[in-house]
C-alpha cells in the first residue's frame, strides 16, 4: 500500500517503502504542519543520501543539523531535530539491528509495541498510540485487541490524527478536528 501522508508522490513512496523514513516523519510531527514533516525524510534523504541508520547515526552531528536545516528545512526546529533523527538511528542501529521494521514486526503483542514506540527518542504516549493506530491502519499491522490497546486513535472512521490521512481530503478532516478540539480546550480554560 501506498501511504499518502505527505501529499507527494516521492516523499510518500519513500515513506511507503522506508520503515525508518516513516519513523522520522512520525518524528517531525510535531509543531509543524504534518504533510511537511512527512516530507522531512525525503528532503533528507535527497540531501544526505539512502537513510541508512548507521549512517544516520554515525554521521557528523553538525554536518546532519546543516543538511536538516538547508532551506527548504525538514522542519521548523530543524537542527533540534536533526539530533532527534540521530538519536533514532542509533537506537534503530544498536537495539534493532538497523531494521527499523523489527520495531513492530518482531512485537509479541500491542502492548509489547506500544513500549518500544514510548522507548523511542522523540515518542511520547500520544505518539506512540499515533503510530500503532497507523501502523493498523494503513500497513495492516494488528496484534489482537490493538484497537483496544491504542485507544480513540484506532477508532475506524476517526479524524484523529496522520492515522486517518489517505487523501487531500482526510487531511483536511484531520486538520479540523485537531482546530476543533483545540478550540474546546481554549473555551474550557478561559
Amino acid at each position: 500500500m501506498t501511504l499518502r501522508i505527505a501529499q507527494d508522490p516521492i516523499a510518500d513512496e519513500l515513506l511507503s517503502s522506508d520503515p525508518f523514513a516513516l519513523l522520522i516523519g512520525m518524528l517531525l510531527d510535531q509543531q509543524f504542519p504534518m504533510e511537511r514533516a512527512f516530507a522531512g525524510p525525503a528532503k533528507l534523504r535527497e540531501r544526505f543520501g539512502p537513510l541508512d541508520p548507521a549512517a544516520v547515526a554515525d554521521a557528523d552531528p553538525e554536518q546532519l543539523a546543516d543538511l536538516a536545516a538547508t532551506p527548504p528545512a525538514i522542519h521548523r526546529y530543524a537542527r533540534s531535530m536533526a539530533g532527534r533523527i540521530q538519536a533514532l538511528a542509533a537506537v534503530v542501529r544498536d537495539d534493532y539491528d538497523g531494521d527499523a521494521a523489527a520495531i513492530w514486526t518482531t512485537a509479541a503483542d500491542t502492548t509489547e509495541l506500544l513500549k518500544r514506540l514510548t522507548a523511542l527518542p522523540g515518542f511520547g504516549e500520544q505518539k506512540a498510540r499515533i503510530f500503532a493506530a497507523l501502523l493498523g491502519k494503513q500497513l495492516g499491522v494488528r496484534p489482537d485487541g490493538w484497537r483496544e490497546a491504542i485507544g480513540p486513535y484506532a477508532e475506524e472512521g476517526s479524524r484523529r490524527s496522520v492515522a486517518d490521512v489517505v487523501d487531500p481530503q482526510s487531511l483536511q478532516e484531520v486538520r479540523d478536528t485537531k482546530k476543533a478540539a483545540k478550540a474546546a480546550a481554549k473555551a474550557a480554560k478561559g
